[in-house]
């Protein structure tokens, strides 16, 4: 027995050419709309722009249904484009939530009608506490729009749905602005690629643009002896940092040499080591380095050409600063 609710069958009735001639003109009516909208974008959007990056506090994204799926993700897209932000659902704000909302916060508002119940009860809460309200909605004559401190207009000709009541180029031009924003404001920030990165540290992009910086170790994990120590100090050392290496310093912390495990192997195997030796006579004098603002996959590069698995850091003045090994760079994804 068929149960209620569910879709009838799919019948031959529908080609696939009409398939792809109902697909296209979705998508010819959503390109129309983004099209009109590039071309109706004025001071109006500006002035949003200049209002939430005048703020010290975060966008509070809110709507209902579609507008609150928008919402989410406009959101998501200023907060991960430098713009503090987050999404409070409207109806939830009104049981509750609104305890969310700072003083230097603002407030943005999705609604296509701009005559939604729970966003207009919301606004005079929003009015209360002080808050800039920036309208997003399709109705630029409507309650929410004309109680706005900033209108966005995202009013489109047409919906793509043949019914004309699911929304579709109106949710497509909401995102589109909400995407237009964010760049806005990304701009208007200056915010870089490496802002970027550190705020998505597991990506692809995040991990291609890690600094050595972000992880080298330094202070006491550096393993390092003074210029005259004893081998019995480097081995000390180099079993305590556990690392393959020691560096070699000078009085003034600036990098001599370097002692490797392989240095160790090779001074034994020839028959020529000796605990009472000083670490001058057995260290390598031209130790790799790296700047700590460097790209971690520009040390990946530097260890394979030179087939080394640690670099040492240094500061501005030249001296020793951290020390990065490959199982780091392994860890963090790097390689």
């Amino acid at each position: 027995m068929k149960r209620a609710g569910t879709p009838p069958p799919a019948t031959a009735t529908v080609s696939d050419a009409a398939s792809i001639q109902h697909g296209r003109r979705v998508l010819a009516i959503e390109a129309a709309a983004l099209t009109a909208l590039a071309a109706r974008l004025d001071d109006r959007f500006d002035a949003a722009v200049r209002l939430i990056a005048g703020r010290g506090g975060k966008v509070v994204v809110t709507g209902m249904g579609k507008s609150g799926h928008v919402g989410r993700k406009i959101a998501a897209t200023l907060a991960s484009t430098g713009t503090p932000a987050f999404f409070l659902h409207a109806a939830e704000a009104l049981h509750g939530d609104l305890g969310m909302l700072e003083r230097q916060d603002l407030v943005l508002a999705v609604s296509n009608s701009g005559e939604t119940g729970e966003i207009l009860d919301l606004v005079p809460h929003v009015k209360r506490l002080g808050l800039p309200l920036v309208a997003l909605t399709g109705r630029p004559q409507s309650t929410l729009a004309r109680t706005a401190d900033a209108l966005l207009d995202v009013s489109v000709a047409e919906e793509a749905c043949p019914l004309g009541l699911a929304p579709t180029a109106s949710t497509t031009a909401a995102i589109a602005m909400g995407d237009a924003l964010a760049v806005a404001l990304l701009e208007h920030r200056g915010f870089r690629r490496e802002d970027f990165a550190a705020l998505h540290p597991a990506g692809t992009l995040g991990r291609k643009l890690l600094r050595v910086a972000d992880l080298m170790h330094v202070g006491d994990a550096i393993p390092r002896v003074r210029t005259g120590s004893l081998m019995t100090d480097v081995l000390r050392e180099m079993t305590a940092k556990r690392l393959g290496v020691t560096a070699v310093v000078d009085a003034d912390g600036g990098l001599v040499g370097i002692v490797t495990d392989g240095d160790l192997r090779r001074a034994l195997a020839a028959g020529d080591f000796a605990t009472t030796r000083m670490v001058d006579d057995v260290m390598g004098r031209q130790p790799k380095a790296i700047d700590a603002d460097a790209l971690a996959a520009l040390a990946v590069s530097i260890m394979e050409r030179h087939t080394i698995t640690v670099l040492f850091i240094l500061d501005a003045d030249r001296k020793l600063a951290g020390v990065i090994h490959l199982h780091d760079l392994l860890r963090a994804g790097v390689v």
